[in-house]
């Protein structure tokens, strides 16, 4: 600013000094037609100096830079930096928001930011599937009119945090949405959609299992209760009837015994911390003793045969041990007497595949998804007479897990069913040729 008004009071003097001289050589009235002459043509350039201004500022452009000498090339400079300056801030300001949309975009969760009186200013993709909005559509809207939840409204008034509301979309059975409310900036409010379904999963099957160990437990516990009482009861107890009611409570407390180990087998597979052990066993000896161990459990009921290829397999013979002796058990408690019943080990295109084979009474195809869950009974009263704990195909489910293998199960009601665990290749040596 100091050189401008330097450089006008130098052209201002100039003008004075060139107007005094032709004042004194041509008279007064000569001196103040060249200082009018003078004043008007330095307007006449200022005007123009303007005007080129103007026109630049209207599409401003580096290449295009008007160039001026004195003030005007200082003022040209100065706004030229000026408008430089706005440009990066601009371009920052729209790779910031631009790296904020593909962060939120990206985010697993629905996020929704509100104005101050709950309209809705942007929302991401994932929102849009939790809640039913449709982008740019509903900018503008007001959200509690789009999402119809009671009780939304004070959620998000209050927008504290801590506070959620579940949401079950009624075009989508069984799947749970959490929403929060939180408030940021000056007046925005942020609703964020989490997907929980998996955790009320977890959480039902949890309480289903406390349930399930619970009036397991408490049966047989009922009954040994009621024959002490009646012999403790009882002024003289006859020992023919105190012996066959001692006989039934060993076997609930048996049936509890086999319940108790079952439950610590499946929280030992399910630990993360137990390694497993990668033994290196014939699996044909594994599949002889579980045969002899299942013809002991059926006591001639039922016919028990082997066929099995040579191979070794890789992994935790104890624990396959208690997967392949489940399935057997399984065939022996619900294949009626006098059925069939083969065990198979064979290497299929690199692959180990034991099988269970019975000619019993066979499951229905819509309980053959949730048969490996725990306590899950297509009979429960078939079940408990045979003497299962409900946690025989959990326990053949971890093992396998463990071991990279699969399940597969095929049945057909009143035929038969099959179980095969199918192992990768790399935990199987085939004979050698």
């Amino acid at each position: 600013m100091g050189s401008a008004w330097s450089a006008l009071l130098l052209r201002l003097a100039v003008v004075g000094l060139l107007a005094a001289l032709t004042g004194a050589w041509f008279g007064a009235g000569a001196g103040w037609a060249t200082a009018s002459l003078a004043l008007l043509l330095l307007l006449a350039l200022h005007t123009h100096q303007l005007w080129r201004l103007q026109r630049w500022l209207k599409r401003p452009d580096s290449q295009s830079v008007p160039d001026a000498w004195g003030a005007w090339g200082d003022v040209f400079f100065e706004i030229y930096r000026l408008l430089r300056q706005e440009a990066k801030a601009r371009e920052r300001i729209l790779a910031d928001l631009e790296v904020f949309s593909q962060a939120a975009e990206a985010s697993p969760d629905g996020l929704v930011i509100l104005d101050a009186d709950d309209h809705i200013l942007w929302c991401n993709r994932v929102a849009e599937q939790q809640l039913g909005l449709r982008g740019e559509r509903d900018i503008g809207l007001l959200v509690t009119n789009l999402i119809r939840l009671p009780r939304l409204a004070e959620l998000i008034a209050r927008s504290s945090e801590g506070q959620s509301l579940q949401y079950r979309p009624p075009d989508r059975k069984g799947t749970v949405y959490s929403i929060e409310a939180i408030r940021f900036g000056k007046d925005r409010k942020l609703l964020i959609g989490f997907d929980v379904t998996q955790s009320e999963r977890v959480e039902t099957l949890r309480r289903d299992f406390v349930a399930n160990v619970s009036h397991e437990l408490r049966t047989p516990l009922t009954v040994i209760a009621g024959f002490i009482e009646h012999i403790v009861t009882e002024p003289e107890p006859d020992p023919e009837d105190t012996r066959d009611q001692l006989g039934i409570m060993s076997e609930q407390v048996s049936r509890m015994l086999r319940l108790v180990d079952d439950l610590l087998t499946l929280s030992r597979l399910e630990s993360e911390t137990q390694a497993l052990r990668e033994d290196e066993f014939d699996v044909r000896d594994l599949v002889y003793e579980i045969a002899a161990d299942g013809r002991s459990l059926s006591a001639g009921r039922h016919s028990i045969t082997c066929e099995v290829q040579p191979a070794l397999l890789k992994g935790s013979r104890d624990e396959l041990h208690s997967a392949f002796s489940n399935l057997l058990s399984n065939a022996v408690r619900y294949t009626p007497d006098g059925g069939r019943i083969v065990l198979y080990w064979e290497v299929k295109d690199g692959k180990g595949v034991f099988s269970v084979e019975d000619s019993g009474i066979g499951i229905a195809e819509e309980h053959l998804p949730r048969l490996t869950e725990r306590f899950y009974r297509v009979d429960r009263g078939r079940s408990r007479e045979s003497g299962g704990t409900g946690l025989g195909l959990s326990i053949v489910k971890h093992v396998l897990l463990r071991h990279q293998a699969g399940l597969e199960i095929d049945s057909v009601p009143g035929a038969g069913s099959t179980f095969r665990a199918i192992f990768p290749s790399w935990r199987v040596t085939p004979p050698q040729a």
